[in-house]
């Protein structure tokens, strides 16, 4: 920039020159004399700028030190959360019960391909360097500066180790000063191989696997140990990011990254160049390892309850215990498929008038237990141990958790029955026992009681066999006032059933549990020996110490022959009578059980056993009501029970009921109860048809030794006028071994025997005596025994061929329970 010529003037001017001259020394001169005090405070600013750089390194050098685990704490991130393996009753494994899926192996038992894997992917440099790879750093640096974004990372194995054990997640430069100090203090403590194991035990798999066992399981159905290159590369490529590499869901992203990876492993030299692309081409092909553990949610959820109960939910699902069952496998899948195919074959009847399953919401309005569709459950035990085979608690375990086996508590309805019946044999009675009286109202504080049959009844008289059979509600009031109510409660809580003591018990008004009920019957099955239910046989720590193993206790709660003769009568429910059609839908083994259901038809029951397997069905409403009108449990609970019993003893031997030694098997006809005179084996019957056919009443039953009958059948004469009327006189009307009813008396007992009840109401003797007297001698001639169901066994075994008498069983159900 030139100045204006005025200014040029001025300064060409000599004395303006001289001072101009004269004020550059005197800047010289002043700075010559501040040079050695600059140079002083520049080096005071160079040592105050180090000193404060070196305090904010020692700072942050500290916090990084100080905020890291100790030694003491780095020592014990090999002690994983492991998952509480939970065994079937053939110890193998049947479902886990977990926080992380996780399964500890040692580095032995991992397959060295997967080890080769992981390295060459994550840390080819992992035997060389001590916690740190500054070359994978500058390296994993300059390539993503070259790229312009982060494409690849430089932490090692034992800093990933180091994050996955004691940071978060965060991408600060506080935290990636931890990891790498951690990762040092993680190579001074532990060994290589060490540090690896641990690794590949906790890091994440995706899809809920935690740790190389469970990923093998979870992906492939196999052990670690047994894992393949190309499986294993899969596995390896899954570390970084395994829910966008997942193989069930991304498997052409999994594919993309498992070539990664097998290059990887060619380049480090484990597998050679041509193998690799030759298993790049594999296809793809995975195993659902835990696919079994679909099944059996109502019992794993029984298991965790009571190990909860034992433990904590802390220790039972990071403690790595392991649990031995009682579970069957085999049995819980059978009970699940047959009672989804029951209860869906109930909704499609004509006459079901609710919404169905499909057509409920299966999230339930606020504050109900669970979706208001059609329920049940089932359970089965083993008798000769109490062990649970099978546990179904309803529909489906996703929607509603309640457990209909051991948590509902209903009306057990004619199902009850055979308790009162076994008292009633404890006391000295026999099958042939005659129930006289059945028209004749009961005497109760509330008044004359008579229950209702559901049908017609046509005799006033049958025997405790055919009473059992037909679920005869009169019969079984009757024998309830002979046995004593007290006496039948006492029976009753011997087995594990709380009922009250009330007349109308014998109908099963006390409310159950399924579990209860069947555990109940399992005692006939067993021979008259209650065994506790249970479901754990054992429960192991981590390292293999016994923590707790079932003792079981029996009791003998009746005589081995009262449980036999219980036996062979529920034996003719199965064959014969109201659970017929068991046998319908293919189950062939022997087989006893009993129906029960409830008023206005809300509760379907049916309990059943062969030697080895008891197993009990209820069908019914959360909120009870109908189920279907006319539905008894002999057409809805028992197909559901006998599809179960066919499948879940498929393959198995079949065995029969083992008779005591102290009970005979003894001929006798079955109208009297008494031995059969020959005229007992020609008995001419009218049949459901009304044709006139003769029939033999002669049959076998089974009596306590010392208590068989000696007096012969004198209902049946050998003329044929005899043979034609006598066959029609009630037996009522003639002295049987045993004749129960309001004209009779109990039976002489031994000293043995329990005492008669004596808080049982009266018989009114007068009522009985109008009731005959109105009857007179021609009804009592031809009026009492026409049409009756026990007329003629024979004719039973035919029932599959003859309609009528089907009818006839499904009426003589438990209609008339209260």
């Amino acid at each position: 920039m030139r100045l204006p010529p005025v200014l040029d003037d001025l300064l060409a001017r000599p004395v303006v020159r001289r001072w101009r001259e004269r004020a550059g020394r005197s800047v010289v001169r002043i700075r010559r004399q501040l040079e050695p005090l600059t140079r002083r405070i520049q080096r005071k600013h160079v040592v105050l700028a180090g000193g404060i750089v070196a305090l904010a390194a020692a700072v942050v050098a500290a916090d990084v030190v100080i905020g890291s685990p100790g030694a003491g704490e780095i020592r014990t991130i090999g002690n994983l959360p492991v998952a509480t393996v939970v065994l079937d009753k053939d110890d193998a494994p049947a479902f886990t019960i977990f926080a992380e899926r996780r399964f500890e192996v040692p580095l032995d038992r991992i397959s060295p391909h997967m080890i080769d894997a992981v390295i060459a992917i994550e840390d080819q440099r992992f035997y060389r360097h001590r916690g740190l790879d500054l070359w994978r750093i500058a390296g994993s640096l300059w390539a993503n500066i070259w790229s312009g974004r982060i494409e690849q990372g430089g932490s090692t194995i034992t800093q990933q180790l180091a994050k996955l054990s004691f940071l978060t997640p965060d991408k600060t430069l506080r935290r990636k000063l931890k990891e790498a100090y951690l990762a040092i203090r993680l190579e001074q403590i532990y060994s290589k191989e060490e540090i690896l194991e641990i690794y590949l035990n906790k890091v994440y798999f995706g899809d809920g696997l935690h740790g190389v066992e469970a990923a093998a399981r979870g992906y492939f159905g196999k052990s670690a140990a047994d894992l393949t290159v190309p499986e294993a590369a899969l596995l390896a490529g899954l570390i970084q990011r395994p829910s966008a590499y997942a193989p069930n869901r991304y498997p052409e992203r999994a594919l993309a990254r498992r070539a990664i990876v097998l290059d990887q492993m060619a380049a480090a030299g484990t597998i050679d160049r041509e193998t690799a692309r030759a298993l790049a081409d594999s296809p793809l092909q995975l195993t659902d390892g835990f696919e079994h553990e679909q099944t059996g949610a109502y019992f794993r959820q029984a298991v965790t309850r009571e190990l909860v109960e034992r433990f904590g939910w802390e220790r039972v699902s990071s403690g790595g215990l392991r649990v031995y069952t009682t579970y069957d496998p085999v049995a819980q899948a059978a009970a699940e498929k047959a009672l989804t195919q029951g209860l869906d074959a109930i909704e499609q009847r004509r006459t079901f008038r609710h919404p169905k399953r499909g057509e409920v919401p299966a999230t339930p309005e606020p504050g109900a237990e669970s979706p208001d569709y059609l329920q049940g459950a089932l359970v089965a035990i083993d008798p000769a141990s109490g062990g649970v085979r099978a546990l179904v608690g309803g529909r489906s375990f996703d929607e509603s958790q309640f457990d209909r086996v051991t948590q509902a508590r209903r009306q057990s309805g004619s199902a009850f029955k055979p308790f009162v019946y076994a008292a009633a044999l404890e006391q000295g009675y026999s099958p042939a026992t005659l129930v006289a009286g059945l028209h004749t109202p009961i005497p109760t504080p509330q008044g004359p009681w008579l229950p209702d049959e559901g049908h017609e009844l046509t005799t006033d008289a049958m025997t405790l066999r055919t009473a059992l059979r037909t679920s005869s509600n009169r019969a079984a009031a009757h024998l309830l006032q002979t046995v004593g109510v007290g006496e039948a409660v006492n029976y009753a809580r011997r087995v594990g059933l709380d009922a009250p003591p009330v007349p109308s018990l014998v109908l099963g008004t006390g409310e159950v549990t399924l579990l209860s009920l069947t555990t109940a019957y399992a005692v006939f099955a067993s021979g008259g020996v209650l065994r506790e239910p249970f479901l754990i046989r054992r429960i192991e720590d981590a390292s293999g110490e016994v923590l707790f193993e079932h003792r079981s206790e029996p009791s003998r709660v009746l005589s081995e022959a009262t449980a036999f003769q219980i036996t062979s009568m529920l034996a003719d429910v199965v064959d014969r009578g109201t659970g017929w059609q068991a046998r319908q839908v293919g189950f062939r083994q022997p087989a006893a059980g009993k129906t029960g259901t409830t008023n206005d038809y809300r509760d379907a029951w049916f309990v059943g056993y062969t030697p080895d397997l008891v197993a009990g069905v209820w069908i019914g409403f959360d909120r009870p009501r109908t189920i279907v009108a006319g539905g008894y449990a002999s057409e809805l609970a028992v197909p559901l029970w006998g599809a179960f019993m066919r499948d879940a003893t498929a393959g198995r031997p079949a065995r029969r009921f083992e008779r005591p030694s102290d009970v005979v098997a003894v001929e006798i006809c079955a109208d009297s109860g008494l031995l059969p005179g020959e005229a007992c084996r020609r008995v001419r019957r009218v049949n459901s048809n009304g044709e006139s056919q003769e029939v033999s009443s002669v049959v076998v039953e089974y009596f306590r030794a010392g208590t068989v009958p000696v007096e012969k059948c004198p209902l049946h004469d050998t003329t044929w006028f005899g043979r034609v009327v006598t066959a029609r006189v009630d037996p009522a009307d003639f002295p049987a071994a045993t004749t129960i009813g309001a004209l009779s008396a109990p039976p002489a007992r031994t000293s043995g025997d329990a005492a008669a009840d004596t808080d049982q109401p009266s018989i009114d003797e007068d009522t009985d005596k109008r009731l005959q007297r109105r009857r007179g001698f021609w009804g009592r001639i031809f009026g009492v025994f026409r049409g009756d169901d026990d007329g003629d066994r024979d004719d039973d075994r035919r029932r599959d061929d003859d309609r009528g008498a089907r009818e006839s069983a499904g009426a003589d159900d438990d209609a008339g329970d209260n």
